[in-house]
């Protein structure tokens, strides 16, 4: 950081012009050439698992069957 601070205006208005030269020449690099290295494989989404009423109102009540039978021996 202090380095940057120690540079002239005008060096640092000369970096800025050479980093967009370099990004504008990097873009027609690759708009000529395609990418130069190949694109990392993407994983397949996973499939989104839904549920059906009826499964949901299964298992909600098997687990208030559950609590329910924990509470009575609790009270006991």
């Amino acid at each position: 950081m202090k380095e940057v601070l120690s540079l002239s205006i005008g060096k640092l208005k000369q970096i800025v012009e050479l980093k967009t030269q370099i990004a504008r020449l990097q873009s027609k690099l690759e708009s000529l050439a395609g990418s130069a290295s190949p694109a990392p494989a993407q994983k397949a989404a996973k499939k989104k698992r839904t549920m059906s009423a009826a499964a949901r109102k299964k298992i909600s009540l098997a687990a208030k069957a559950r609590w329910a039978k924990f509470h009575a021996a609790k009270a006991k």
